[in-house]
């Protein structure tokens, strides 16, 4: 059963479409990512689920219920912001409780339910802090655990770690999924951090230009996306054209690339990620496959990892190598560059 449901939704403003007829299931319980470049229409998406955009055409049911006549303060939704949107002036303990005496909640109540909220995030201690006494993280716990504390049927969530530091960011992302996981609600964030929702969804939704692209569980897309959007913009992808002849794909310059399946007569897209290649001195005559010969032109070291850009017949490719203390290839230094069938993906242009 889906929690959310967008059926054919369209906001435009002026002569953009900022959403083009999504339509869109976000499964109960379910952890969901719309990513997408800025100005794609995933925010307008999530806004148009909370209730803060009212679209032109199409629908949106919360637990099956068309909630479009009804305001965003009335939609059971929790909502995170990128800036926490936290009272100043309030301590951690009203902040969260907020939501409660706005409905009305008692005194003895809010303050059970604000005590296992702040069990839930780990601030328990802290209740009598100011937003300003507390860290980034911190402050970002205390604005989930406010949209959490009432009890919502879904929890959005609009670029909710986009504040931290890259370390804190990286930490908040598996306590943000622990936390999600704990509670069981159905969240839907936005971020056109590609790592992050790798990282937090159950299923991703890439949106381009007020459109679906793709949807589909993370690792799903990240194999087998559809077109040369999806490849590049999930990830990294080294791009080839060519003709299908004989079960092969003939690329000029190349010569013949072998597929794990293609058309014949038809003239494809081939997108290679660069974490499948394999980087090897020209001496090294074994193969995976498939071969390419060429020069590095740059290597670029980050720690646990190494990049390097090689310039071949076909133009730059790029290949990337975990640093296990193999040795390292030079700038210039002639090299071949090999990947198996079954990592070569068609996609459309």
């Amino acid at each position: 059963m889906s929690g959310v449901v967008a059926r054919n939704v369209t906001k435009r403003y002026g002569e953009l479409k900022a959403l083009d007829n999504v339509s869109l299931d976000f499964p109960n319980g379910s952890f969901f990512a719309l990513l997408g470049p800025s100005g794609s229409g995933k925010t307008t998406l999530l806004r148009s689920i909370a209730g803060f955009v009212e679209p032109e055409e199409g629908e949106i049911l919360i637990e099956g219920v068309d909630v479009a006549h009804i305001p965003a303060h009335r939609r059971d939704i929790g909502m995170v912001f990128q800036n926490y949107a936290l009272f100043p002036h309030m301590t951690v303990m009203d902040n969260i409780a907020f939501g409660l005496s706005v409905r009305g909640v008692s005194k003895t109540d809010a303050r059970k339910r604000v005590g296992e909220m702040l069990d839930l995030v780990r601030l328990t201690g802290l209740e009598q802090r100011k937003p300003r006494q507390l860290s980034g993280g911190q402050q970002q716990r205390v604005a989930l655990a406010r949209a959490l504390v009432t009890e919502p049927k879904v929890l959005l969530l609009d670029e909710p770690l986009g504040a931290l530091d890259k370390r804190l960011r990286q930490e908040m992302q598996i306590e943000l999924k622990q936390i999600q996981r704990a509670v069981g609600i159905t969240a839907i964030f936005v971020t056109h951090d590609q790592e992050e929702a790798l990282t937090l969804s159950d299923q991703i939704a890439i949106i381009n230009d007020g459109q679906v692209v793709q949807i589909g569980a993370p690792g799903e897309i990240y194999e087998n996306p559809v077109n040369r959007f999806a490849a590049s913009f999930l990830g990294d992808a080294n791009f080839m054209e060519g003709l299908v002849e004989n079960g092969r794909v003939s690329v000029e310059a190349l010569g013949p690339i072998v597929t794990s399946s293609a058309l014949p007569g038809s003239r494809v897209t081939l997108a290679v990620r660069p974490e499948k290649m394999r980087l090897t001195a020209l001496s090294d005559t074994a193969s995976d496959g498939n071969r390419v010969e060429g020069s590095v032109t740059q290597r670029v070291f980050s720690g646990t990892s190494v990049t390097y850009i090689v310039e071949t017949p076909a133009g730059p490719m790029h290949t990337f190598q975990q640093n296990a203390g193999d040795r390292m290839f030079d700038a210039e230094e002639a090299v071949a560059i090999t990947w198996s069938p079954d990592h070569t993906v068609l996609v459309e242009d």
